[in-house]
């Protein structure tokens, strides 16, 4: 929950045994366990209320319509195929362009 590893949790509880001493330590840790599990209760509570599953839920099936309406709307491979196409009719063009053989002018 808190990203907290071995090392740091082992200061926290030196630095507390040393503020709190080892008599009240035991007293000290009970209560924060309450104060968190009050909090958690109160946040569960709240997002129940608020009905923040729902709008979570309501907001990834937005986003997933959205990506797939992205997709659908994409036209980047439309536009290379017609860009390849027109790449060829222009070859195409230049070689025939090429191959005629040109009058002279006087149509004879």
């Amino acid at each position: 929950m808190f990203n907290i590893g071995f090392a740091e949790l082992l200061l926290v509880l030196i630095i507390a045994y040393v503020i709190v001493g080892p008599k009240d330590l035991p007293k000290v840790a009970r209560w924060m366990g309450r104060m968190v599990r009050t909090a958690r209760q109160l946040i569960r509570e709240l997002k129940a209320e608020v009905g923040w599953d729902e709008m979570m839920a309501e907001t990834s099936d937005i986003r997933q319509e959205i990506n797939s309406t992205m997709k659908e709307a994409d036209v980047s491979r439309d536009l290379k195929e017609a860009r390849q196409l027109l790449q060829k009719n222009i070859k195409e063009a230049e070689k025939e362009t090429m191959q005629k053989p040109e009058n002279g002018g006087n149509g004879k």
